[in-house]
């Protein structure tokens, strides 16, 4: 099989190499970004015009979506997929609403009361991709724990097609999640947009989204100027841990599944089963033929790998080495290696549990960290859509069982001032 490759036991002083994603060329990409950001600044909704035709193909005028647009993608999408779609967003919000904290308050010493509590980012923009696979799920991901938030502002944007419209089950799944403001602009001139607000779109807080190497790069660069975002993240990858007694067809399946969204994805087997990496070398063949996408996934194999190691705790280490975005374990008796598990975005246990279920509908979030860091960061939550503020409230017995250590603290920092706003209290309260 030429279009995958095969390791056996790689030595660990490889590994560096092995984990390495695609590579892009990250100074060009930088230069087309800074140029469209600086023109969107100056020119706001006319360059935006401009980059529109120029990257989509079509002139837009009115970039904001139309009442009228969103009643009729309604009428224009099956009941079937309305159906599909109305289970996700609440399978979405039953899961993502019990990550609300309740507020505690904490008596740190007699008198001294500490606590937090949740409040929303007013203004966040989110980013849905268009095209051959407009990613109508992303839209219930991103807007619905917005919406349990309470984010008072959401701002949603999305490429037009080469007749001027966003797809029907994009629009659907906005007005489903209470989104309003959606505009037809995509790429890089989208991030723009919403970074530096224009005459028609606003200026957000925080951009939320998955997109190509463009995208990624321009939501790296908004973070620069000042705007947060979700995660730094890239084209999607999958990883499986697979044992003698998985099912060979379901794993190609799952490394099919994830190469299809697009020619810069990974997707990586480990075994300590050379009968399963051979078995799956053959599904991977044979499943191939009958993917529409045939030539974009045969281009991610290329940067994909099957790898044989001696030991499952083997397998588990390089997993963690690489910290995949998705990871699949097909292993009997699966529950006695979770604790083996460092680093990954979201995981999916036993022989059942497809990838596919987390990108549409089994609860939790798909938008997850990419190229290794998940090593640092965690994948989109209710807590990516609010800010923690810290409250506190110190008594007259507070302030004097903790005066002192605050004075001691203060004077050995050297900051007399500081001293000085506990010293001028204690000595008023122990007048009264």
């Amino acid at each position: 099989m030429n279009t995958i490759k095969i390791y056996h036991n790689p030595d660990k002083n490889t590994w560096n190499t092995l984990i390495q994603r695609p590579a892009t060329d990250s100074f060009t990409l930088k230069n087309l970004v800074q140029t469209v950001f600086d023109k969107v600044k100056k020119e706001g909704d006319c360059a935006i015009r401009e980059y529109t035709l120029q990257f989509d193909g079509v002139e837009i005028n009115n970039f904001q979506v139309e009442k009228q647009e969103i009643h009729n993608a309604h009428k224009n999408l099956s009941d079937e997929l309305k159906k599909a779609i109305q289970q996700a967003k609440k399978n979405i919000y039953t899961f993502h609403k019990t990550q609300e904290e309740e507020k505690k308050v904490i008596q740190t010493t007699k008198g001294i009361y500490c606590w937090r509590e949740s409040r929303p980012i007013e203004k966040i923009g989110i980013y849905i991709p268009g095209g051959s696979a407009p990613l109508f799920s992303t839209v219930l991901m991103l807007a619905v724990p917005a919406q349990i938030a309470g984010c008072k502002e959401v701002v949603l944007c999305s490429p037009p097609d080469k007749n001027g419209n966003i797809h029907p089950a994009i629009l659907y799944s906005a007005s489903l999640t209470g989104i309003t403001q959606i505009y037809k602009i995509g790429g890089i001139q989208a991030i723009a947009a919403m970074t530096f607000g224009t005459n028609t779109i606003p200026k957000v807080y925080k951009i939320f989204g998955p997109g190509n190497q463009y995208v990624t790069t321009a939501k790296q660069y908004a973070q620069e100027l000042g705007i947060a975002i979700d995660m730094p993240a890239g084209p999607s990858e999958v990883l499986v841990i697979a044992d003698k007694f998985a099912n060979p067809a379901f794993i190609a399946a799952d490394l099919l599944a994830q190469a299809e969204h697009g020619a810069d994805s990974q997707v990586i087997l480990l075994t300590d089963s050379l009968y399963m990496l051979e078995q799956v070398q053959k599904e991977i063949l044979q499943q191939l033929k009958d993917i529409p996408r045939h030539a974009l996934v045969k281009k991610a194999l290329e940067n994909s790998m099957l790898i044989y190691f001696n030991t499952l705790k083997t397998c588990f280490e390089f997993s963690n080495h690489y910290a995949p975005e998705h990871l699949i374990i097909s292993i009997r008796g699966y529950r006695k290696w979770i604790s083996y598990i460092e680093n990954a975005g979201s995981v999916f246990l036993g022989k059942y549990t497809c990838e596919t279920a987390g990108d549409y509908a089994s609860g939790t979030n798909h938008t997850l960290p990419t190229a290794g860091y998940a090593k640092m960061y965690s994948g989109v939550s209710l807590d990516s859509f609010i800010k923690k503020i810290t409250f506190q409230h110190i008594s007259k017995k507070g302030l004097l069982n903790l005066g002192n250590t605050l004075q001691i603290m203060a004077e050995n920092e050297n900051l007399v001032a500081h001293k000085n706003a506990v010293t001028i209290r204690l000595n008023t309260i122990k007048k009264i």
